[in-house]
């Protein structure tokens, strides 16, 4: 007889004060086992940027000084222990992270009581992280079910200095001044940010998923990120996919490696490393995955014209582009990975459409479906073009500013990827 959530999570907090996290890894594990050989593997991810606010206030160029930031998360994947992975990829000297805890949303900024754990690191309460570095926490004993919220929770009592973030959340966190890592109120938390700051990662181990290596990561810019989906109902597109498995009994973790503005070929000051140089970082490095699903390229195309946010990036040809692609469908196989590459949704309307960038957008589509290139293909042009202007997003699937789709969208886009193929 399987034992329900309920009863499961009542026998552990007669196990455990609820405070304290038991059987940690050592500091440097970022290997694929826990103890007692079981694999960890990732339930959820955001990928790392620079501090930058071209697009809206944040807090990530002024840093943190006596701060507790509270961070909501959803894990598409099952264990019976948990592990968060924080960077400081891109800080300008070493991060101190007085206090750390992870604990079952309850709502908002609140916390559900008997749910906290301290997090440690290296079997101590608080860690420095330097400069370019990332790095686990020890294992916490907090069984999670696949799409659970769960909530970090950072004492950052010294001046951090800039922070690296992830810019759109499409979530909110919080931020009190002062230490409330174990408050389970919300009270304290009277600022919001629409951005994660120096959280890359969730991991679990344990339970009947152990052994699981059959993990999605999907990589690209600001349609994979979410953005024009509604904030915190987690409805991108990858969460939309990780539902859509688990409801016809496939369920796998999904891991959203998209940054909004991304390009293949080009840095960007604001908007992430480019595609060929983060892919290593972000993609090759999750543990438990066997798939990447490639949608990214509107940016190099539109990227070069004046509506670009942050400035203009030089002009990228169908050429480039087309083996910006190539380059990641090498790394990928490389690591034994199955690659899966989208075509580029419609731009009509939006601040990236003029005659060459949709001439542009047309041409790679075309090398997409035609070329080979890739394990299996996924056309998302066709699954959200409107059938009566196909250069044109449906209306119903349209955030607004013909280029992201809204909620509706993103969900159309989850039902175009083939289950069978993935």
């Amino acid at each position: 007889m399987r034992i329900s959530n309920a009863l499961r999570r009542a026998a552990l907090a007669l196990l455990t004060t609820g405070t304290l996290a038991l059987a940690p890894a050592a500091l440097a594990d970022t290997g694929h086992h826990g103890s007692h050989g079981q694999a960890w593997r990732g339930a959820w991810a955001a990928s790392p940027q620079s501090a930058a606010a071209p697009l809206g206030p944040n807090w990530s160029q002024q840093g943190f000084d006596n701060h507790t930031v509270r961070q909501v998360v959803r894990v598409t994947a099952a264990g019976t222990r948990t592990r968060i992975e924080l960077t400081n990829r891109y800080g300008t000297g070493p991060l101190r992270i007085a206090g750390a805890t992870v604990a079952r949303t309850a709502g908002g900024s609140a916390i559900e009581p008997g749910s906290v754990r301290t997090l440690r690191f290296g079997h101590r309460p608080s860690v420095t992280i330097p400069a370019g570095e990332t790095l686990l926490s020890d294992a916490a004993n907090l069984p999670v079910e696949a799409f659970e919220q769960l909530t970090v929770t950072l004492y950052l009592a010294d001046p951090t200095g800039p922070a690296t973030f992830h810019s759109f959340s499409s979530a909110t966190s919080y931020r009190a001044e002062g230490d409330h890592r174990a408050d389970l109120s919300g009270a304290a938390f009277r600022e919001t940010s629409g951005s994660w700051y120096f959280l890359s990662g969730v991991e679990v181990t344990g339970g009947r998923d152990t052994a699981r290596r059959d993990g999605i990561v999907t990589f690209g810019d600001s349609i994979t990120d979410g953005v024009g989906s509604t904030t915190d109902a987690d409805n991108r597109y990858p969460d939309e996919l990780a539902e859509r498995l688990a409801a016809t009994g496939r369920s796998r973790a999904v891991l959203n490696h998209g940054i909004g503005g991304n390009e293949v070929v080009n840095d960007t000051t604001w908007a992430g490393e480019k595609a060929v140089a983060r892919f290593r970082k972000d993609v090759l490095t999750e543990k438990g995955v066997s798939t990447v699903i490639l949608l990214e390229g509107i940016n190099d195309i539109g990227g070069s014209g004046p509506a670009f946010p942050g400035g203009p990036t030089p002009e990228v040809s169908v050429e480039r582009l087309v083996e910006g692609h190539r380059t990641l469908i090498r790394q990928a196989h490389a690591k034994g990975l199955k690659v899966v590459g989208a075509t580029l949704t419609p731009i009509k309307g939006s601040f990236y459409d003029t005659p060459v960038n949709e001439a542009k957008r047309e041409a790679f589509n075309t090398w997409v479906r035609a070329s080979g290139a890739y394990d299996a293909v996924v056309d998302f042009d066709r699954a959200v073009a409107d059938p009566a202007d196909p250069d044109r997003i449906l209306p119903a699937y349209d955030s607004g500013d013909h280029l992201h789709p809204g909620d509706a969208g993103y969900t159309a886009m989850a039902r175009a990827l083939d289950l069978d193929v993935l």
